[in-house]
């Protein structure tokens, strides 16, 4: 659904422009807090995901796939954005996609970006995020809820943006055609692709509230409820982490948390779950040894590697078989005549236009290399971005907790001067402090 120049006349393509530089600015700040600190859940679970959602999104939407007849379809993203890492920062993972298309790849007009950001971005995101949410309260607390909520949103957050598009060229259009067969064409063929968006979604979503819940950001407060039951005192030992770890817990050797009670103060090792009772009525028995001696969270490594395994794929392997019928806009614009005053490209003439490395005679291996090269430099940009914002959040809390850590000697200095007059300390010899002290 890449808007190229030409469709949208220059005065509603500046506001719209005008709207997609507000929403990144508000995701800018929106995006800080997500990556600061989730709901329950620290931020920097997030923040190094961040940048591999919106590579793994450039990376699938390359692989087209067929709608109907003559037209195919690709990954919008703006729902497993938003679900993954927050609405906000969803945002700005489609607006890096969709500017590094435009620049490098000639995919989508840069007098349009604001458009395609508006209508690909902020739109399927906000639509996305509304529904699952919506969804998820209305839904049962388990875990296949979220899969059904993600399918949903991503679903119609498709047809949301063919309908936004309509309302854009109701207003811009550079050519005159019904708005009614505009509308119908578009909404007609995309909710089709919606299909494939939905799939696609619940396959990733689902993949990842297999292995790791906690980093399902939209959906941490319903995925506690189970981790809040197990970490109770009649819950079994490690329990609490085998369920935010998922289905494959890390052991750790029971005399290592034997050894915590002798060593450290009954105040410091009360939270192990080591000290807790070994069974109780109801709970079953842990399989293995003692699991969850340590209270510290998992690594994202092996998520994070094995997304980057999976990007490289799509980019680099899989794109060569994508299909190679024009998407539903296109197709949509072309039957009813919406491209009549379509422009070339500005970057038409760029080494990576249309998706190949230029002077290289094989197709495979031009397209697989501009894939590859494409993931890279959106993994780049948007982890650098989101780092940057993470370590801006991070900042002002230290700044704040250095005041108050030096104001503790000032708020001790009253009672210790108050006990050096105090008449009932002891004399240190001279007797003259306790005669003044009462005095006083």
């Amino acid at each position: 659904m890449h808007v190229p120049d030409g469709f949208i006349n220059a005065p509603v393509s500046a506001g719209t422009g005008a709207v997609a530089a507000v929403a990144v600015a508000v995701s800018l700040r929106g995006a800080r807090r997500e990556l600061s600190g989730g709901p329950g859940e620290a931020g920097e679970r997030t923040a190094p995901l961040a940048g591999l959602v919106a590579a793994f999104i450039f990376a699938v939407q390359m692989l087209n796939f067929p709608v109907a007849a003559g037209t195919s379809g690709h990954l919008l993203g703006g729902a497993l954005a938003a679900i993954l890492v927050g609405p906000y920062t969803g945002v700005l993972c489609v607006s890096v996609v969709l500017l590094l298309q435009g620049v490098l790849f000639a995919d989508g007009g840069l007098t349009a970006l604001g458009v395609n950001i508006t209508d690909m971005g902020v739109v399927t995101v906000l639509v996305a995020y509304g529904i699952f949410r919506g969804l998820l309260r209305l839904l049962p607390r388990a875990r296949s809820s979220v899969t059904i909520a993600s399918f949903v949103a991503a679903l119609v957050s498709v047809p949301a943006a063919a309908t936004a598009f309509t309302g854009i060229y109701a207003l811009g259009g550079t050519t005159d055609v019904a708005l009614g067969k505009v509308f119908a064409a578009m909404v007609g063929v995309h909710v089709l692709i919606g299909i494939g968006e939905a799939a696609i979604t619940a396959l990733t979503v689902g993949a990842v509230v297999a292995v790791r819940p906690d980093l399902v950001y939209a959906a941490r407060d319903r995925l506690a409820v189970r981790l809040e039951l197990r970490t109770s005192p009649l819950a079994t030992p490690g329990a609490a982490a085998r369920a935010a770890s998922g289905p494959a817990p890390e052991p750790a050797s029971a005399p290592e948390s034997e050894s915590a009670p002798e060593s450290a103060p009954a105040s410091e090792s009360a939270p192990e779950p080591a000290q807790e009772p070994e069974s109780a009525p109801g709970a079953g028995p842990a399989p293995g040894p003692a699991a969850g001696a340590s209270p510290r969270r998992r690594s994202v490594r092996p998520l994070w590697i094995t997304g980057i395994i999976v990007t490289v794929l799509c980019a680099g392997g899989l794109s060569f078989y994508a299909s190679a019928s024009p998407d539903g806009l296109e197709k949509v614009a072309a039957d009813n005549g919406i491209d009549e005053k379509a422009k070339d490209h500005s970057a038409k003439d760029s080494p990576l236009a249309d998706y190949g490395v230029k002077d290289i005679s094989s197709a495979r291996l031009s397209g697989g290399l501009a894939g590859v090269i494409g993931a890279g430099a959106t993994l780049a940009l948007g982890s650098g971005v989101f780092v940057v914002l993470r370590r801006r959040r991070a900042e002002p809390s230290s700044r704040e907790e250095a005041p108050s850590r030096a104001e503790a000697p000032s708020r001790a200095e009253p009672p210790s001067r108050a006990t050096a007059q105090d008449p009932a300390r002891p004399s240190d010899g001279s007797g003259a402090s306790e005669p003044s002290g009462a005095e006083r």
